[in-house]
């Protein structure tokens, strides 16, 4: 929601390969009319006028409670992340301006379409183009370009921001909502109008849909996995789920029942924990102890939806009267789009299991970390593995144009995991341990790209950061339970 061209964290990975020529937009299957998306491979579009886009502070004077629910979110921080800077970086190097306004273009509309964005860090930018997501671009969509992208489906910005137009009268800033506006809306400062569009999750589909930025291989497919699921059947939207308290969240996800227009908020909170700890230190080290518990907040948010998401169940599996495998369901309670999602290839969902005698002497372990923070080969990971042209396995995300495994699951879907046990003559029980966890990326990623951030973010300054720090692990479901070492 992260992302090079959506709301969350994008996490792009060392490069294996050098550098390599930008492929021509018109190549292959994939046309693309670069009149209709100017600022191609970004398919942002922008009703160019006079009218300029509001910068956050301003609109806070009116609208307070918004400006801070929104402040410290995953859009408010899409730009000056650091981990976003670090791959912005990389991909400069990569592939220069051509390919970094894709991902620039939901990072920081405004900043890319203005042209003020020139390369990356966040020196001598605008308040506008640092605050990425801001109010004034969601309500500014006027409408979507989904079906005319390449790959005629939501991809890389495909909306159109319009903030306002010329009038004879001058300019005329127009703000978009879901709701029918009151008789003093705007109040006087711009024109309100309601936006059907801004109640459907196609509002979100064009940012959180990233897509390879010539050949338009889909690495991630957050809005798609949701419209193929049971809440886009049931009519719960991003929204309902992303913009609400974690209450109304179980109420959504459980029951599919829609918020009241009263328990809407602008959190935007998603799983990226690591950005809200990275954006709560820079406030404290900046004395901002407002802002800072603000952060903390919706880092706390954002860990307890990770352990509201999954499930699991433990059994046994037993062959001939004995204990042979031990079956556990990683089930997805409530997310609406695959677990995990967005960088599938990159961020880490396993479990951990162990087994243990009545003595507690372990029988088998699986996915325990290793002293360096290294998973075992043995881990079940529930993730992605992309290739590039050659059939070899990269990591680094504008290479990959297929995945050669998908292992995430569907909403309200499941996997069912077996390990093999051999139980030693004598022990008659057997206790079985086993965790979800879940954390943004190995840290040797985590390393390449905090080593790759750009000099005007000076990581020890802002975040008091000196060295790569662990990558927080957080445990999504812990379950326990006993077997007979024979059936019953």
């Amino acid at each position: 929601m992260r992302k090079c061209a959506g709301a969350f964290l994008v996490l792009m990975l060392f490069a294996t390969v050098g550098l390599c020529t930008v492929a021509s937009a018109n190549s292959g299957y994939f046309h693309v009319n670069r009149e209709f998306y100017p600022y191609y491979p970004s398919l942002v579009r922008w009703n160019k006028s006079h009218a300029p886009f509001t910068a956050p502070e301003v609109c806070k004077d009116c609208h307070p409670k918004q400006y801070e629910e929104w402040t410290g979110s995953l859009h408010a921080l899409a730009f000056q992340d650091p981990l976003y800077q670090g791959e912005l970086n990389k991909t400069y190097k990569f592939g220069g301006q051509q390919v970094a306004r894709q991902c620039n273009g939901c990072h920081s509309p405004a900043g890319m379409v203005t042209g003020e964005i020139k390369g990356p860090g966040i020196a001598d930018l605008s308040s506008l183009a640092l605050a990425g997501v801001s109010c004034d671009i969601c309500h500014s969509i006027s409408g979507t370009t989904h079906l005319e992208t390449p790959s005629h489906e939501p991809e890389n910005g495909s909306f159109i921001l319009s903030p306002g137009v010329d009038s004879e009268n001058g300019i005329s800033l127009i703000k978009r909502g879901p709701w029918k506006p009151g008789k003093d809306c705007g109040g006087g400062f711009h024109e309100c109008t309601v936006s059907p569009l801004h109640l459907s999750a196609d509002l979100c589909a064009g940012c959180h849909q990233v897509y390879h930025y010539s050949d338009h291989f889909p690495l991630e497919t957050t809005y798609l996995e949701w419209k193929h699921g049971a809440y886009a059947q049931k009519g719960i939207l991003c929204q309902d789920c992303h913009m609400v308290d974690l209450k109304t969240f179980i109420k959504s996800a459980d029951d599919y029942r829609k918020p009241l227009r009263s328990e809407y908020r602008h959190y935007f909170n998603g799983a990226n924990y690591l950005i809200y700890y990275l954006a709560e230190q820079a406030a404290l080290k900046a004395g901002n102890v407002k802002k800072a518990a603000i952060l903390k907040d919706k880092y706390q948010m954002a860990i307890k939806r990770l352990q509201l998401a999954a499930d699991l169940s433990i059994s046994p599996v037993y062959r001939d009267g004995k204990l042979e495998e031990i079956k556990v369901e990683v089930k997805n309670i409530r997310a609406g789009h695959n677990l995990p999602t967005s960088l599938t290839n990159v961020r880490q969902m396993w479990l951990e299991l162990t087994a243990l005698d009545g003595t507690g002497k372990v029988l088998f372990t699986s996915g325990t970390l290793d002293a360096r923070g290294h998973l075992p080969k043995n881990t079940r990971i529930f993730d992605s593995e992309g290739r590039g042209d050659q059939f070899h396995f990269f990591l680094n995300r504008w290479v990959v144009t297929s995945f050669t495994k998908n292992e995430t699951i569907p909403p309200k879907g499941y996997k069912d995991v077996y390990y093999g046990i051999n139980v030693p003559a004598g022990v008659k029980q057997v206790t079985i341990k086993a965790r979800l966890r879940y954390r943004q990326a190995d840290p040797v990623v985590a390393e390449d790209v905090l080593s790759a951030v750009p000099a005007s973010i000076n990581l020890e300054q802002t975040y008091g950061i000196t060295n790569t720090p662990a990558m927080p692990v957080v445990d999504m479901v812990v379950k326990q339970a006993v077997f007979g070492s024979t059936r019953p």
